[in-house]
């Protein structure tokens, strides 16, 4: 037996009622292009009043002067245009979810439905946003520290073996840890409001913040070309090895203040004043104010071992 999400109907549902909608529209413009093509003489009353006594004797006489039918036309070929459009982009979402399902994250090999735009409260996007930022930040400083790493080699460091192996295991390993232990678990918090995705945020998110550090410092032999490895390359002229890791280092130091700084807080943008001023909260109070605690994460995790039985109404 085969049972349909709840959330999955109601995907299909949505692009159902978007098909039928574009085909509405599309009926309704095509009456009004026959309706704009037809002669005045065929649309018009035969039976009006020339002479009605409705119209207020004091207005303007000075009526403006109808719409062509030229632009009449065109404007509703111009909807046209915009409806074909529309079911294009309907046939390329639904080609997707035959081949994928709903999952649309990594673009390259869709494993999981990521949206912030769909999932997260409006009031918490532009945080969530900019959390996703870093992460996608933390992926290219791991791609540049992997090519200082290996100009490292080149340039003649007697560490640079193990530099460029390691960096080599940083790359998917501290991506996708990153993605799974602090990432997600934040994305999930906000769209779901569950105490245990919270602490598992606040846990190894602290773990990464102390990682930063370590990659900031660059020890040589631990493939980090942060401080300690740029200087040394630039000692030795190795100006690209220099550079490399000048920028690796940068990206450590702006995805570790970023990511410190939204650990802490929250950016909620209010419309309260024409300037759109920002109001930061602390995650924690977030997280305290929603009801969150440890006694709500012991009762999470009993459901999740010993789920509720079924009941039939």
């Amino acid at each position: 037996m085969v049972v349909k999400s709840k959330e999955g109907s109601n995907y299909c549902n949505t692009q159902a009622d978007s098909r039928r909608d574009v085909s509405v529209q599309r009926a309704s413009i095509s009456t009004s292009v026959t309706k704009a093509s037809m002669p005045n003489a065929l649309t018009e009353n035969p039976f009006a009043s020339t002479h009605s006594l409705d119209a207020n004797p004091f207005d303007d006489p000075s009526d403006p002067s109808p719409a062509h039918p030229d632009d009449r036309l065109e404007e509703l070929n111009r909807r046209e245009r915009e409806l074909q459009a529309r079911e294009q982009e309907l046939n390329k979402k639904a080609e997707h979810i035959r081949v994928h399902g709903r999952n649309n994250f990594p673009p390259f090999f869709p494993l999981i439905f990521h949206s912030i735009q769909d999932e997260i409260p409006e009031a918490s996007r532009p945080l969530i946003t900019r959390i996703f930022q870093l992460w996608l930040l933390l992926l290219a400083t791991l791609v540049v520290n992997l090519l200082a790493c290996i100009f490292i080699l080149i340039g003649g460091s007697s560490d640079g073996g193990r530099d460029v192996g390691a960096s080599a295991v940083y790359l998917p390993v501290i991506g996708l840890l990153s993605f799974l232990t602090w990432y997600r678990p934040i994305y999930n918090a906000y769209m779901k409001e569950q105490s245990l995705y919270y602490y598992f945020f606040f846990f190894f998110c602290g773990w990464h913040l102390l990682f930063s550090v370590y990659a900031i410092i660059g020890v040589p032999s631990t493939g980090l070309a942060g401080l300690i490895n740029t200087i040394q390359m630039y000692s030795r002229g190795s100006i690209v090895a220099g550079v490399l890791g000048t920028i690796a280092s940068v990206g450590w130091i702006l995805q570790g203040l970023g990511v410190g700084f939204y650990y802490r807080q929250v950016g909620t943008s209010t419309s309260h004043s024409p300037d759109h001023s920002h109001v930061c909260h602390q995650i924690w109070t977030h997280h305290t104010a929603a009801g969150h605690s440890v006694a709500q994460v012991r009762i999470h995790l009993c459901l999740c071992h010993y789920p509720a039985p079924l009941t039939f109404s």
